[in-house]
């Protein structure tokens, strides 16, 4: 099922196994498909003597990873191909104590604290590029906990099961049986639903660790990784706490106005961030999620979920920015159900469907571009005269024969029935009338909004919940910094947020040069 060069590629990557793994393989022999996927595990297991396969009767094709005779937690029903094929070479790294993504020391005593029975199922669909983030946090949790199990399961293999739970997105993780989460995660996002859904062991989690440096960077998008690398460079003790290395970066497809840069994606860009921040002597904090902020005083101080406390005289703020909602009754239920922000993973799930994009953006035309291909019909709803993507992205949505364009339009209400999108309510806005559109999913693409909450008490902010800053990163309070998505510079762009991280540590550092 593999070709040789890949073989190859997989015996490089599997060259560092020491331990004894086996596939243990669940199916019906007899099954088309059950030979198709046993031909891909066995080409994985060739690709190195520390792994075999066995066989044992079965009705879906599953296998799971032993290691030494003892089970992992980790299993997958269908075959991790596609975009998943990652997933299955760091889980059998991870189990062996050799991979790449295994968490610190505070996050392993976080999963361990998770002290009750756990299992849980991934849908994915393997053209998904959001979902092996999800599996691969989920995998790490099965192996540092052993209360807890981990199942990936392709949705294509079973359709039946899609419908009857009514999965209209992925990743969709369910806990015990019952719906997690939904979309694009973190380890650290999903470590601390789970903590909510659960609870913890206190015993096991009441250690608050203290660390201290010259400069404290939040956030790991293209502004912090640029402020960090600036001020490590002028010799400062730098430490990045961080929700997501490469923030917003990573959910980004196409990115080609990075100058010098033709053409990238997101992920890449993401992975080249990290990459570069690994040259220094940076200590990094990822999946943290900031508590509470104490900026008074010429120490300031973050808590984050789990009990670490960082100190330092300066702080550069670069939290970015999330995904903008509608704001409408029934949104949180619906996201999942009807309600979408990624086309790219959720858009097959509405093949010959009848869906709407709300936001005329570069993010919405270019969403509606993507699902012209797919869907039966797709309306765009734009809030304001004009469509505010670039021309050459209009051109190609005003070429669909299938899409609908909408000016001054407003959605003001959302339609279920069964917990699933049945419609949305669109304001007119010149005339004020009110129209339903029958659709079957919706795809958010109104924007961003800064990732500035915490920040609300300490800091002052404009009414878009920027963080306000002056030509040289300064905030309201002295020692303060911000950069990038969070703060009120205009044009978010890739480029600006670099520009304005590096001006952010050098600002900082130029501050310490007049205190002296």
């Amino acid at each position: 099922m593999l070709d040789i060069q890949v073989i190859n590629q997989v015996k490089d990557v599997l060259s560092r196994l020491s331990s004894s793994f086996i596939f243990r393989v669940e199916c019906d022999r007899n099954s088309h498909d059950a030979v198709l996927f046993s031909e891909f595990v066995e080409d994985i297991a060739s690709a190195s003597p520390h792994l075999s396969v066995e066989y044992h009767d079965g009705e879906a094709f599953r296998f799971s990873i032993i290691k030494d005779g003892e089970a992992t937690g980790i299993s997958f029903r269908g075959i991790p191909n596609g975009h998943e094929f990652t997933s299955l070479l760091l889980a059998l790294l991870n189990a062996d104590g050799v991979g790449r993504n295994l968490p610190d020391e505070s996050l392993v005593r976080r999963i361990k604290a998770l002290n009750v029975d756990i299992q849980l199922r991934t849908y994915v669909s393997l053209k998904c590029t959001n979902c092996p983030e999800v599996v691969q946090a989920l995998n790490v949790m099965a192996i540092l906990n052993l209360r807890i199990t981990h199942e990936m399961v392709d949705g294509a293999v079973c359709p039946e099961e899609i419908s009857r739970l009514g999965i209209q997105a992925v990743p969709s993780v369910y806990a015990n049986g019952n719906l997690l989460h939904v979309g694009r995660g973190s380890l650290g996002t999903l470590l601390e639903e789970l903590e909510e859904r659960f609870g913890v062991d206190s015993q096991t989690n009441t250690e608050t660790v203290e660390r201290s440096y010259d400069l404290m960077v939040l956030g790991g998008g293209p502004a912090g990784v640029a402020a960090a690398i600036y001020a490590a460079r002028k010799g400062q003790r730098v430490a990045v706490v961080a929700r997501r290395l490469g923030g917003q970066v990573n959910d980004t497809t196409g990115i080609e106005n990075v100058i010098s840069v033709k053409k990238t994606t997101g992920a890449q860009l993401a992975s080249d961030l990290i990459s570069h921040l690994s040259d220094y002597q940076i200590d990094v904090f990822a999946d943290r999620k900031i508590s509470r902020v104490d900026f008074d005083g010429e120490v300031k101080r973050v808590k984050t979920k789990g009990g670490e406390i960082f100190i330092a005289p300066r702080v550069i703020i670069a939290t970015g920015a999330g995904w903008r909602r509608l704001g409408l009754d029934g949104e949180e239920q619906l996201i999942g159900h009807g309600v979408h922000f990624c086309p790219h993973c959720d858009g097959p799930f509405y093949k010959g469907k009848r869906v709407a994009v709300i936001g005329g953006g570069n993010s919405g035309v270019e969403a509606a571009i993507e699902l012209a291909g797919i869907c039966h019909h797709v309306s765009l709803y734009e809030f304001g005269q004009t469509l505010k993507a670039d021309n050459v992205l209009q051109q190609k949505l005003r070429a669909l024969p299938n899409v609908d364009i909408h000016f001054r339009s407003q959605t003001v209400g959302l339609s279920s029935s069964d917990g699933k999108l049945t419609g949305i309510d669109v304001r007119n806005l010149d005339t004020e009338e009110v129209t339903y559109e029958e659709l079957n999913g919706v795809f958010v693409q109104i924007g961003l909004q800064p990732n500035s909450e915490i920040f609300k008490e300490a800091l002052e902010l404009n009414a878009r919940r920027e963080i306000i800053i002056d030509g040289r990163n300064h905030t309201s309070l002295p020692g303060i910094y911000a950069a990038g998505d969070v703060s009120s510079i205009p044009y978010k762009q890739i480029m600006i947020a670099m520009g304005e991280g590096a001006k952010a540590a050098l600002s900082a550092f130029e501050d310490t040069l007049y205190q002296k």
